[in-house]
């Protein structure tokens, strides 16, 4: 019979389509001698190398074949078959013994002697004691392990009188060294089923190099470690970072079982669950990876598993690159007009003139304080314009170094300075062609720059960083300042020329204390949507209405920035109540200093408080004043000088 299915071995030899397979058959010299008949039958099907091993030596010849690549399958019997197959990772055919042979070579050996001993590999026949009382025989067999263990067992049968002696190979040479008759076992049809078997999983083996030889091919040129190994966790392909990583060759690997050569990279998991293990994050030889182990199915039976080792740093150095280079596309605008919130007159004057200004291509200037809003309204100018749907390319010029921001903006050519990317890269004039480009805080761009940014604005023409040609770009930019920009001109900070090509149109947007009307709007909106995002379900229009009047009070340095950071806490704070009449306002001050900073911000709040609400206040709590105070977000004197001021009579305490 064959050894075990071809797809559990491993197959490292090369083979060319069209080639014969190629046999060896390692044997003893008497099963040698006897088989040869056998042997040239095949010629013209197989390439055969006939090899006389003994039981010592027989492993280290197959393995010098297979390091060769000279064998596809070996051909063996008795003894040696069992020591290939069990330290070989080849496929290996073995010479069976049948019940046929043994009554064969028995009548051979009864016309010899009465009486004839059996001596083979592995295990006495029990079948043998019947037939030897059909053949009128007396037969005794013993069986062997290893060479000394069948010398034994030869010597105790010479010494017992029996002159024939049926056996393996081995014994047959023990009986002929003794002067006595040796016979062998085996028949021709058993040693032919043998190289029929051979020629079988020679056939299988090639297929399976084929498959083996195209995963290494695919491997050798992945820049990941990767490795595979069969159904019994031994290696059978390993590319050379892989082989690099474990510090070993690829021959010296191939076949290896992975939990010998590295048990923390071991796929036997795998193997028996069968499941699929992404990106886990695994420490192995002093540096993080990113691992991935995956089963190799074959019509839905699991045959192997691989195994991907990612840099953890060359994973993180991507991401930062991505996200460096998606931070400088930003090629899509959100926000439009219709999404602004205010209603306020300044408010409403600044979005009438910037949608005015949308319907033109000339350059436009916002200034106004940190935290108005300005790229919001650079996005929907952009959006409103004829260049809605082109690029829009925002960047901060407060935010780079003189030299990187210059690189950034015009590009550079391969070899322009130290580290300069292969290829060169272009700036963020040439990714906004056809659209926008948003220049945030121009204020902060050094005076080396901004000369080149007014030629830029007068030619409409850039020249990346060590090259010599210019390259047409076709740009609608507008810029943005809290800076007092002409201060700085005064004290040459700035250039003039190029703040009059900047402030072709000047779109001045209001701070958030001078349109206090919007604050409530625009509160209710940020609340509204981190509410939504906490999971909490608090309306949150009476959730702020208590705290309304200090927020209208309150002097809005951060402008609509701070806002949103203010009502990110206010959020963060109504989440852990489930009711609006639960909310302890009083507490709110460690949550929100800014609002109770001003002693006279509480005098301001009481002026925003209507009669109404102070009685529906003191109703919904019967009549308690502390209670009712708490839900006003006001303190209990406060309340009381209120209602003192204003006549409103309540219930009493």
């Amino acid at each position: 019979m064959p050894s075990d299915r071809p797809s559990s071995h491993l197959f490292p030899t090369s083979v060319r389509s069209g080639e014969l397979p190629r046999l060896c058959f390692l044997s003893y010299r008497q099963i040698r001698g006897f088989a040869m008949p056998v042997v040239a039958e095949y010629t013209g099907r197989a390439e055969i190398e006939v090899v006389d091993g003994t039981f010592g030596d027989a492993l280290a010849i197959a393995r010098d074949r297979l390091e060769r690549g000279l064998v596809d399958a070996f051909v063996s019997a008795g003894s040696n078959a069992s020591i290939l197959r069990a330290g070989l990772q080849a496929p290996v055919a073995t010479i069976q013994l049948s019940g046929f042979d043994l009554l064969q070579a028995l009548i051979k050996a009864r016309r010899m002697s009465s009486r004839v001993g059996v001596v083979m590999y592995g295990q006495t026949i029990p079948e043998l004691d019947e037939v030897k009382d059909l053949l009128n025989i007396e037969v005794v067999q013993h069986a062997y392990q290893t060479p000394d263990d069948a010398r034994q067992r030869f010597e105790q049968l010479r010494r017992e009188g029996f002159e024939v002696i049926v056996g393996s190979s081995l014994v047959v040479e023990l009986a002929e060294q003794a002067g006595l008759h040796g016979l062998l076992a085996y028949s021709l049809g058993s040693v032919r089923k043998g190289f029929e078997d051979a020629l079988e999983l020679a056939r299988v083996a090639r297929l399976e190099a084929g498959r083996y030889e195209q995963l290494n091919g695919v491997l050798h040129n992945l820049q990941e470690a990767v490795l595979a190994v069969n159904r019994d966790n031994r290696v059978i392909a390993v590319n050379p970072p892989m082989q690099q990583l474990l510090g070993a060759p690829h021959a010296r690997l191939i076949g290896q079982s992975l939990e010998t050569i590295e048990p923390e990279l071991s796929l036997q998991a795998t193997l028996d669950s069968g499941q699929v293990e992404r990106a886990v994050v695994q420490r192995f030889s002093q540096r993080d990876w990113v691992v991935n182990r995956t089963p190799i199915r074959e019509h839905g039976e699991i045959v192997g598993a691989a195994l991907t080792l990612y840099d953890a740093r060359t994973i993180q150095e991507a991401d930062t690159s991505l996200r460096i280079q998606q931070g400088r596309r930003q090629s899509v605008a959100r926000h439009r007009f219709a999404n602004l919130i205010g209603q306020s007159p300044a408010f409403v004057r600044a979005v009438q003139t910037a949608r005015r200004f949308a319907r033109t291509d000339l350059t436009v200037l916002i200034a106004g304080e940190s935290g108005v809003g300005k790229e919001l309204f650079a996005q929907s100018i952009h959006n409103e314009s004829v260049r809605a749907g082109r690029p829009f390319v925002a960047v901060n010029c407060a935010a780079f170094p003189e030299a990187l921001l210059e690189s950034e903006l015009f590009g550079y050519e391969e070899g322009a300075f130290t580290g300069s990317r292969r290829g060169g890269k272009r700036g963020l004039f040439e990714a906004a062609h056809t659209g926008t480009l948003f220049l945030d805080e121009i204020g902060d761009m050094p005076l080396q720059l901004q000369t080149r940014l007014l030629r830029v604005l007068q030619e409409r023409e850039i020249t990346r960083l060590g090259a010599t040609a210019a390259i047409p770009v076709d740009v609608r930019v507008i810029a943005a300042t809290h800076q007092p920009l002409n201060d700085m001109i005064a004290e040459h900070r700035f250039r003039q020329d190029l703040f009059y090509r900047l402030n072709t149109l000047r779109l001045p947007l209001p701070p958030l204390r001078e349109r206090r009307e919007d604050i409530a709007p625009l509160a209710k909106a940020q609340v509204e949507r981190c509410l939504q995002r906490l999971g909490a379900r608090l309306d949150p229009v009476r959730a702020l209405a208590p705290l309304l009047p200090r927020l209208r009070a309150y002097g809005w340095p951060g402008n609509i920035r701070e806002l949103e950071n203010l009502g990110e806490r206010i959020a963060v704070f109504l989440m852990q109540f489930d009711r609006i009449e639960d909310v302890r306002y009083d507490e709110l001050w460690h949550d929100l200093p800014e609002l109770f900073a001003d002693a006279d911000t509480e005098a301001a709040d009481t002026a925003g408080l209507s009669a109404a609400r102070v009685a529906a206040a003191l109703q919904a709590h019967g009549g308690n004043r502390q209670a009712a105070a708490r839900h006003l977000g006001v303190s209990r004197s406060t309340l009381w000088r209120w209602m003192r001021e204003h006549d409103a009579d309540g219930p009493a305490p």
